[in-house]
Parts: structure tokens; C-alpha cells; sequence
């Protein structure tokens, strides 16, 4: 087998995950840093969005989005490797907190990012060196003060208001002291080997471990935290056996149950109901956004796969919904 070729950034959730796939994996595989947009150009011809991770396979086909390239990847490599786990039960659970992780985990990443003015400061210009690395101090700020101007522009759209930073930060220190207390007491959260759900945490969290204050944050309340995210990023050389959910995965599942299903479901009915913003409260606090169809596609997603298990299947998922305190009624 010859080599994939993983093109990506240090700084990018989806990216870091992908690598890390890679790695565990145990598959060739070559990362290259982006740089330029129109370097690019060629390969976001040939995918639907424009955007990174960029998977190209050996036989020269091209992906993106990461969890259909991790779910590819399964298909292609069928072996004892694999990050969905064997048992139908765990690989449902297992799907629904990487879900988590890429659609509610990604807004800490970006409101930690963009909210404060040292984080701003800081992460455009390092964002910015990452692409043009060795092209002088005057175009990396040029670069960065403009992508800082857009980010920056773009925190109302996904959510990241002042008036939501409350909800956000109080889940990322949840998030936190969840993975904190997984790195202590166990390995992963579905046994001693990595699934889909650690990865797509691992790739939010790594970001959040980089990032000025969320970075400050995790050293003094998660910091053994920081320290799995390090040994996650190249799991190539762990084995390990798929186990029942441990207390950590039912913490985040509870997580699920308060926050995040809540939030896809009243964008999938303001969505459904023609409106353009919705309303909900999380955490007894009033949490309210632009809608995101993408994000009602991962409802259905999450409830078609819900309803697609079998009756022994059910018989695992809905106890595991009860011990965390997750109303069922959210994925029907």
C-alpha cells in the first residue's frame, strides 16, 4: 500500500484529528501544512467545500470531512485498527459524542479563539505564520490582522456571542474536568483503546490546549488533560480492547442530554419552521443563534442511526441514556 496524503493545519480541530487517526492507525501517510489558498485550489475542486482536512488516498481519490473520511478509512482498512467500536451499542454512543465534539466542542474552540483580544492577538498571527511561514514579519501581520477582521466577524453566525459565552465557557470547564479525571482513571472513554469519540475530542481540546486562556485554563484545572492530549496525538504504539462505556463517557453523554441535543433540536424545528434564528435555554441560561442546516442533518443523521439498532442494541443504548440522565425522546 502506498501513502495517503493528509493536507491540513496545526491549527485546525478537524486536521489534528485526521493526523491522529492516521497515526494510530498505523497507516503511510504523508501531513502536509497548507499554505496559500490557491495551492489549493486544485483539491477543493474536486470536494464539495473548500475546506480542510484534505484526504488524498493512494489509489488518487479525495475527501474531506472527517467523519466520513474516519468511516472510509474503517471500509478500506477492515482490520484490528479500527476506531468504530465492534459492538453496535458502544459504536452508536461512540458516534454521538465524536458528533458532539465536532459540532458543540468546535464553539468553545472558536469562542476561546476569537473572544479575547490576547487570544485574537495572538492566534491570528500564528495562524497566519503557519501559511506563510518565511515570507517576512510585514505579510505574516498583513495576513493575520485580515483573517482576525473575518473570524472575528464570523462570532455571531456560529454562536459565539457574548451573551452565549456564559453557556460555552461553563461546558468547557465541564469538558474539561471530564477529561481530566478520564486521564487519571482510565484510557478512553470506550476501553483501552482510542475510538472515533476520543479523536474528535482530541482534535477540539487540542486547540483549546494551544490557545492563550483556554491553554491557562487547562494547566491550572486539567492538567493531566494536557498531558493525554500529547499522547493521544501519536496513539501508533497503544493496543488495547474495547470495553462498556466508562464514567467518563456516561459524564459526557449526561453533557449530551443537558446541552447539546437540546441545542440541535431547536435549530432543526426553527429550521423545519422557515425561521432564521432560534432560542434555548442550556444550563438555565438563555443560549440563542443563527440556524445551521448542517447541523439539523446531524440530528437526523443521529436519530436514523438511533432508530437503525437492533432491539439488543436498545437494550444497551436506552439503559446508558438513563444512568446519564438523557431523555431518549430527543433522538425520536
Amino acid at each position: 500500500m502506498s501513502e495517503y496524503l493528509l493536507y491540513g493545519g496545526l491549527g485546525s480541530p478537524y486536521s489534528m484529528k485526521m493526523r491522529a487517526v492516521l497515526r494510530y492507525r498505523r497507516l503511510p501517510h504523508r501531513w502536509i501544512q497548507v499554505g496559500r489558498p490557491e495551492q489549493m485550489a486544485e483539491l477543493f475542486a474536486r470536494v464539495k467545500a473548500p475546506v480542510i482536512p484534505v484526504l488524498v488516498f493512494p489509489d488518487g481519490g479525495v475527501m474531506n470531512d472527517s467523519t466520513p473520511l474516519i468511516r472510509e478509512l474503517e471500509r478500506r482498512h477492515a482490520d484490528d485498527r479500527g476506531v468504530v467500536p465492534a459492538d453496535e451499542a458502544q459504536a452508536f454512543l461512540a458516534f454521538l459524542l465524536e458528533d458532539m465534539a465536532d459540532e458543540w466542542g468546535t464553539k468553545a474552540m472558536f469562542h476561546y479563539r476569537w473572544f479575547r483580544e490576547r487570544d485574537q492577538a495572538q492566534m491570528s498571527r500564528w495562524l497566519a505564520f503557519d501559511r506563510l511561514k518565511g515570507q517576512g514579519r510585514g505579510a505574516i501581520q498583513a495576513a493575520a490582522d485580515a483573517f482576525r477582521e473575518r473570524q472575528v466577524g464570523r462570532m455571531a453566525l456560529v454562536g459565539c456571542t457574548p451573551e452565549n459565552a456564559p453557556v460555552i465557557e461553563a461546558t468547557t470547564e465541564r469538558i474539561f474536568a471530564i477529561f481530566d479525571d478520564l486521564a487519571a482513571d482510565e484510557a478512553f472513554l470506550f476501553g483501552t483503546r482510542p475510538s472515533l469519540a476520543d479523536f474528535g475530542w482530541y482534535g477540539q481540546l487540542s486547540q483549546l490546549a494551544t490557545d492563550p486562556t483556554p491553554h491557562d485554563l487547562m494547566r491550572e484545572r486539567a492538567p493531566l488533560l494536557m498531558r493525554w492530549l500529547l499522547n493521544i496525538d501519536d496513539a501508533s504504539g497503544v493496543d488495547g480492547e474495547w470495553q462498556e462505556p466508562g464514567a467518563a463517557a456516561r459524564r459526557l453523554l449526561g453533557l449530551a442530554g443537558e446541552v447539546y441535543l437540546p441545542f440541535l433540536r431547536a435549530n432543526a424545528e426553527a429550521v423545519a419552521a422557515g425561521r432564521d434564528v432560534f432560542e434555548v435555554e442550556l444550563l438555565g441560561r438563555p443560549y440563542s443563534q443563527g440556524v445551521f442546516r448542517y447541523q439539523a442533518k446531524c440530528l437526523a443523521e443521529l436519530r436514523a442511526a438511533y432508530a437503525a439498532l437492533s432491539p439488543e442494541g436498545r437494550g444497551i443504548v436506552d439503559p446508558e441514556f438513563d444512568l446519564a440522565g438523557l431523555d431518549r425522546s430527543l433522538l425520536s
